[in-house]
């Protein structure tokens, strides 16, 4: 798989950009704010939905612009396919395969996969448990694009579920305060409320045990990728390991930290009796406080967490140990490479690891290099070469 050409419309600070590609080594050289993290963020975003810079679109369209355009050419199999995507801020963004207008967005999912390396991506080993689920979720998405409508779902369901404890506070604590209807006594509203929690309980077990059962297996499978990555780039420097942190009651979250997987089914029950265990703490709080929402993955070198005790360079290995590893789970599952982009990378690294990061990519079917100095680029890579100037892309 590999993008053959990329076209840009009001995306962030470009007017219009053509960037033609072909398999293998792309590099674009150009110093920091020229634009060049904005191509490769484009075609991340056909390929995922998402930013790996902004939690929302509007950044992504031109300061003055109402829309951005992202369209892609893209090659598998020996087969060409264009994908476009029109990216509306405060409306509906709108996609289409082969000038044919998709129902959802979402649709697109799977035309393009990519994994995309970038400074941004220490977080995975140094921030909040939001950036690992996500790194997780989204790596399930790659793998099999129908589990985006059960990310959606589970989304809709938190929130009404989190929208009904805050609510239903007052009811569920003391009876209803104020005004109601003289035929609806205090002990009626609580049982009401009771139940339409009950309801709620239901459907989250339901799509939380599937999304739940999603990252196991996907953790369980990502293990021996990572820790072949990480010693590969580290030159041996130690083990990185994979733990996974269930909000689930304290002993169906040991098992699972153990690295059982049970079944969906069984998941669910665990989960239906975990909301039994804090049913009084979520109505005191309001909020939800179990499901894969608060869920984390614990980053291990060794006996030690990543986080909070390796060193810049053992955080910033064991992150882009994490995306090598996506990459070749991507590989072996699908029978065909992603894309591969990395952002800025080869600055951060020794030549050490930039030699043996180098020598790892070297068969990949295409890998598009960001760097603001191309000497930083091992020339053992070779490839195109574009320089990006002020939002002009230019062939070297």
């Amino acid at each position: 798989m590999h993008v053959r050409h990329l076209t840009l419309g009001s995306f962030r600070s470009y007017e219009h950009a053509e960037l033609p590609l072909t398999p293998g080594v792309t590099t674009l050289v150009g110093e920091n704010g020229q634009g060049k993290t904005n191509l490769v963020e484009a075609i991340g975003y056909i390929a995922s939905l998402s930013s790996h810079r902004v939690s929302t679109d509007a950044p992504l369209v031109k300061f003055g612009a109402e829309q951005a355009i992202i369209r892609c050419a893209v090659v598998r199999d020996g087969r060409e396919q264009l994908v476009e995507l029109e990216i509306n801020p405060g409306r509906a963004n709108r996609a289409r395969l082969g000038r044919a207008a998709q129902t959802r967005p979402r649709d697109i999912l799977g035309v393009l996969r990519s994994v995309l390396f970038a400074p941004e991506d220490l977080a995975l080993v140094k921030g909040d448990p939001s950036t690992r689920r996500r790194f997780v979720d989204d790596l399930i998405v790659a793998r099999q694009p129908r589990w985006a409508g059960v990310r959606a779902d589970y989304d809709r369901i938190i929130k009404q579920r989190n929208a009904l404890l805050k609510s239903a506070q007052p009811v569920l604590r003391k009876g209803v305060r104020g005004r109601r209807p003289e035929h609806e006594s205090a002990d009626d509203a609580r049982t009401s409320a009771l139940h339409t929690l009950d309801v709620w309980n239901s459907h989250l077990s339901q799509v939380g045990s599937q999304l739940l059962y999603a990252r196991l297996r996907i953790l369980r499978d990502l293990a021996p990728h990572l820790a072949e990555a990480y010693t590969q780039v580290s030159d041996g420097a130690g083990d990185a390991v994979l733990t996974y942190q269930s909000s689930l009651h304290e002993e169906a979250a040991a098992r699972i930290a153990g690295g059982e997987v049970p079944e969906p089914e069984a998941l669910a029950e665990l989960m239906l009796e975990s909301f039994e265990a804090v049913r009084s703490s979520e109505i005191e709080r309001g909020v939800s406080l179990v499901g894969p929402h608060r869920d984390d993955v614990v980053l291990r070198l060794g006996e030690l967490p990543a986080k909070g005790y390796a060193s810049h360079g053992e955080s910033w290995s064991f992150a882009l140990g994490l995306k090598l590893a996506a990459y070749r789970l991507l590989r072996h599952d699908l029978g065909e490479d992603p894309v591969l982009i990395l952002d800025d990378v080869f600055a951060e690294l020794d030549t050490g690891r930039r030699e043996r990061l180098a020598a790892m990519i070297g068969d990949c079917e295409q890998v598009i290099v960001t760097a603001a100095v191309g000497e930083d680029v091992p020339s053992s890579l070779g490839g195109q070469v574009f320089r990006v100037i002020k939002g002009e892309v230019e062939a070297v």
